[in-house]
This record gives C-alpha cells, sequence and structure tokens, in this order.
C-alpha cells in the first residue's frame, strides 16, 4: 500500500476500499448475507499507536486455544515467515515496526507497534526514514528492545542461509534485486547494511537510493522483528524464536506440536493491537481436513476452543452449510488471493487469441468445479476487490459462463494450440480438464501437461518455460496496486527463473506508467492503479482473471474473538479468547 501522511501531527490519511464479499462480520464470526466493505488508512496520532488495545466484548482471560491444521508451519523465524499461516501465528510472539488495527469489520488502520508511528518521511520525498522507538518495550527474557535490536533483526535477512522471507527491506536498502551480493552479513556483529543506522537506542532510520513510499507497509512484515545479536542462533532460530510479542514458544516438536504460553515481559500498554486472553495457544499439526473439520462438528472437549486451520472440505461443505446449529462456528469471507490464468506472452504472440482466451472462460462452471460460492467468487480485474482505489470492470464482458461466439469471431477460423501447464494434484488436473474443454468449445485446441506439484511454481517462473498458459495466485502483502501490478508486469524485473511475471509481459510503455504512479502523493495513486488494472488488460490482455478464493472455516463453540483478516484473508488471533 502506497499511503503517506500529507501533514504532519495528529493527521490521518484515509482511503476507501471495498471488500467484495457475501459476508457479514460480527467481530466473531462471519455469516453468509452481506457486502464488506472496507477502510484503509495510515494514522500519525502517536495516541493511535499506544496501547492496550480495545477490550475484545464478552472476551476473558484463561484458557487453552487450540488450532488444528495438517501441515506443520514452515518457518517461525520472523525473518523467514511468508506462508499465511506464519504470518498469522507470528504477531503472537513476534512484534514489527508498525501493525495493522483490523477491526474484524473491514475498518483498517496502519498505526506504529515498535515505532511511536507508523514513520516519519523526513525529506517528503520517500527516501529517507525515521522512526523512534517505544520505551518499555521487552524481549521475554526481560532485556529491553532498542532501535539497534531491530536494526540487527533486519540486516540478519540478508544472510543467504536464511531463506523463505519477503525481501522488500533488502532490495530497497541495496538498491538492487541481488542484495545478498550488495551486502555480507556477519552473524551477532554491530555491522549494518548501508542505508540503515541506529544512531541511538530509540532512533531507527532507513536511507535509500530510490523513494520507497511503501516503508510502513513493508515494515508491517514480520521481517522487521527485532533480535538481540546475542541470542542469534541462525537456522535454528526457527525453532525457538525469541518472543517480543504477548506469548513466546515453550514447545515445538515440528510436525507435531506448537505450545505458545504467555511472555510476562509483554507491556499491553505499549501494544495497540493484541491481547493476552488465553493462557497458552496449543498448535496440533497431522489431522488432514475432514479429520479436524469433523472434530469441529462433533465440538466436544478441548476441541470446544479450537480453530479448523484448513477449510471445510468438500465433502462436508453441504452438511456444514446445511445444519444451522453451525452458523455460529462458521468464519467465511472473500480474501485477498486471486487466481489467474497466466497467458505467457512470449510464445502466445497474437492479441486477438489472447482476448479470445477472456471471452472464452466459463467462470460459472469454473467455480462449480472447484466447489461452489463457498470456495471461490469470480473477479474480471488483474487487482481484488479490497484493493485501494478498486474499480470494477470488464474488459471483454462475457457474462457469468463466457461469450464462445465472440472468441470464435476473434480467432477467425483459427485453432490456436495451446499448451496448459497444472500441477499433478487432482484438485489442479481437475481444473485443468474444466478449462480444456471449455477453451475448446471456442475452437482451441488445448494439451494440459502435468508438472508435479512441489516444482510447478518454480518452473513457471523459469523464463524459457515450456507452456502457454498456467493458473498462477498472487495475494498482495499489503492492499495496494503498488504490491500487484509492477511485481507481476514489469518487464524489467524479468530474470531466466523466480520470476512474479509470469506472463513475461515486457512493455517500456506499461514499465513507464508504473514509475509514474509510483511518483505521486501516495493518497492519488489507487484510482490511477485501477485504470492502470483496465489499460494493461485491454492492451496487453496477459492473463484472464478467474477468482479470488474464499475462507469457509469451522470453529468449536468455546472459540471466540475469531475474524477473517482484512490484509491476508486468513483467521486473526490477536482477539481470540476462550469462551467459559
Amino acid at each position: 500500500m502506497r499511503l503517506r501522511t500529507a501533514a504532519a501531527g495528529g493527521a490521518v490519511l484515509a482511503l476507501a476500499l471495498t471488500l467484495s464479499a457475501c459476508t457479514k462480520n460480527t467481530g466473531q464470526h462471519d455469516t453468509a448475507g452481506n457486502t464488506r466493505t472496507s477502510t484503509g488508512v495510515i494514522d500519525t496520532n502517536p495516541k493511535d499507536s499506544l496501547g492496550p488495545a480495545a477490550e475484545v466484548p464478552d472476551a476473558r482471560k484463561g484458557g487453552t486455544f487450540y488450532v488444528l491444521k495438517q501441515a506443520k508451519i514452515s518457518h517461525l523465524d520472523p525473518q523467514r515467515i511468508y506462508s499465511f499461516v506464519g504470518l498469522m501465528t507470528a504477531p503472537l510472539y513476534s512484534r514489527s515496526l508498525t501493525t495493522w488495527k483490523d477491526d474484524g469489520k473491514g475498518h483498517l488502520t496502519l498505526v506504529g507497534d515498535l515505532a511511536t508511528t507508523p514513520g516519519t518521511d523526513v525529506n517528503k520525498d520517500c527516501k529517507t526514514w525515521q522512526f523512534t522507538i517505544k520505551d518499555g518495550l521487552k524481549f521475554e527474557d526481560g532485556t529491553a528492545i532498542t532501535a539497534k535490536d531491530i536494526a540487527y533483526g533486519i540486516a540478519r535477512s540478508f544472510d543467504p542461509d536464511l531463506t523463505g522471507g519477503p525481501t522488500y527491506l533488502q532490495e530497497w536498502l541495496a538498491n538492487t534485486p541481488q542484495f545478498d551480493t550488495a551486502w555480507h552479513f556477519t552473524p551477532k556483529a554491530a555491522a549494518l547494511p548501508p542505508g540503515l543506522t541506529a544512531p541511538d537506542d530509540k532512533t531507527l532510520r532507513f536511507e535509500f537510493k530510490m523513494p520507497h513510499c511503501d516503508l510502513p507497509f513493508a515494515a508491517s512484515l514480520p521481517s522487521s522483528a527485532p533480535l538481540e545479536p546475542d541470542k542469534d542462533t541462525g537456522v535454528n532460530l526457527d525453532s525457538q524464536p525469541l518472543s517480543s510479542g504477548p506469548y513466546r514458544v515453550t514447545k515445538n516438536v515440528p510436525g507435531v506440536e506448537l505450545d505458545l504460553e504467555r511472555n510476562q515481559y509483554w507491556d499491553p500498554a505499549t501494544d495497540p493491537v493484541r491481547h493476552q486472553y488465553p493462557d497458552k495457544f496449543v498448535f496440533s499439526f497431522g489431522p488432514d481436513r475432514d479429520a479436524a473439520n469433523n472434530r469441529m462438528i462433533s465440538d466436544s472437549g478441548p476441541d470446544q476452543s479450537a480453530l479448523a486451520w484448513d477449510d471445510v472440505p468438500s465433502s462436508l461443505m453441504a452438511r456444514v452449510v446445511g445444519d444451522t446449529n453451525l452458523h455460529d462456528q462458521v468464519l467465511t469471507s472473500p480474501t485477498p488471493s486471486e487466481a489467474r490464468l497466466s497467458i505467457n506472452v512470449q510464445r502466445v504472440t497474437d492479441l486477438s487469441v489472447r482476448q479470445a482466451l477472456n471471452y472464452a472462460i466459463d467462470r460459472s462452471d469454473l467455480i462449480k468445479t472447484l466447489g461452489g460460492p463457498t470456495v471461490a467468487s469470480p473477479v474480471t480485474t488483474l487487482m481484488p476487490p479490497g484493493t485501494i482505489g478498486y474499480q470494477q470492470y470488464d474488459a471483454y464482458p462475457a457474462g457469468d459462463t463466457g461469450d464462445i461466439a465472440k472468441a470464435k469471431q476473434l480467432l477467425a477460423g483459427k485453432t490456436p494450440e495451446l499448451v496448459l501447464g497444472s500441477a499433478d494434484d487432482s484438485v489442479d488436473l481437475e481444473i485443468a480438464t474444466q478449462l480444456k474443454n471449455n477453451l475448446e468449445k471456442a475452437g482451441f485446441k488445448i494439451t494440459v501437461k502435468p508438472i508435479p506439484e512441489d516444482s510447478k511454481l518454480d518452473e513457471t517462473k523459469e523464463k524459457n518455460n515450456p507452456w502457454d498458459l498456467y493458473v498462477d495466485n498472487w495475494a498482495a502483502d499489503w492492499p495496494s496496486g503498488a504490491s500487484i501490478l509492477p511485481p507481476l508486469f514489469d518487464g524489467r524485473k524479468i530474470q531466466d527463473s523466480g520470476n512474479s511475471d509470469t506472463s513475461y509481459v515486457d512493455d517500456p510503455a506499461i514499465d513507464s506508467e508504473f514509475d509514474r504512479v509510483l511518483a505521486l502523493d501516495p493518497a492519488k495513486q489507487g484510482p490511477e492503479w485501477a485504470k492502470l488494472d483496465q489499460r494493461i488488460m485491454k492492451e496487453l490482455a496477459p492473463a484472464v482473471p478467474l477468482y479470488v478464493d474464499v475462507r469457509y472455516e469451522l470453529h468449536g463453540s468455546k472459540a471466540g474473538g475469531l475474524f477473517i483478516g482484512s490484509v491476508f484473508g486468513y483467521p486473526a488471533f490477536t482477539n481470540a479468547f476462550v469462551k467459559a
């Protein structure tokens, strides 16, 4: 999200964003019915970055909150966290420079977390940022948290052995995507990367060669978490991270169980978003989706205060939807995670063919294949609803079921032979089969080529991959076109491998527009991203927007305070409590 305040003092810059939804968020659970509307703000009034967080109605202290999940959390080390479950769990034990206040009803406010505000743009050019660190912050061992600890946490993310996390701060400081070659990290040393300084215990400064108005938002990710240098255990920090939040890791058996208990040194007076209601959080790994959700349906014993992290499976969906007794145990909302049919424009060079693909797609049948509206919601834009400045449009209006006649008209008798790459798991192959059958009605000849599930992501990111089409997903790290359109369509970032621009769009005119919009006053960027979204689709048609994921999850009857987070679209634990 590219925002900054227009004036100093207690100014609040507000921008409207809408999250298209079939849900109503009560703060504790979502039930089907209404459209959810969100408002995003950046708040520079230091009072709004202070704690304690507003009390959750009817919340109480005590009890154990359980989370059932099939697969383990890939990383607990804050500098390596980038999975959704990691991003939603990290706030329990890790604090960052900034954070989002999310009321569970769609109202987002970016505030200071470790910092007293979301940062100061010193010269009003987004190149020099300064943060003042709060008083009263402590690690789980009682040691005071200083600006130097935060700077060290950021510095260690340059270590090539500590992979997996976001790379915004590293790339911006190094002014190159090859950040690990621009500066070499030495564990437990005081040296910091160029551009990052901690002049004293309360001051942290970033000095960039290029403007980065997104810094306050990038700083909300766990990669800005602090660490005492002498407590840095390198890759082993994944097993036992050092807590700066309300809970600390007391047991970790990877793939089996993760226990978090209260951190006695966390001060609620410094924290604007978190609570410390349960005595303990226990993550149990192993139960598959059917088993975990059946336990929520049974709702007995400890499972009454549990959440099944993995969505309700199709095998149980009709039962859950039809049982009114379960409705109060449902969390559901569309998410910012969008799926698109990426078109490799290096291989599919004819614009009319790419446009025909857009007209031919039957989103209604695709969503039925996925499992219906409890699983996905159709979209026709590159930016999902919920993005600041979002505007609904359809560059190739074809209705819910597609316009085969229009697609055939564009093809003008041609029968393009296209290769659709698909992960080789049953769900993805079922989707690929639906797309194949759909597109062949318009005159395309589609060959589905299975790709090993664990390598599909890497292989489609290779510039010279052998596929014409593949389904991609993208979820922005903050709700701005700046974290969607440039990553996906800036041709200057294309490399031999590891590309996010998997359509391989390389258009200097579009790249120039990215630079123009990024240089605008952040308050004016939202509508410009929406215009650029339409321009990319109309002029280049590099993808077919398909759908946004919908979360549909079950929890026990005594699991309180849960809501679907507005930034990542997954359950948030900051307000969680165990009902009496």
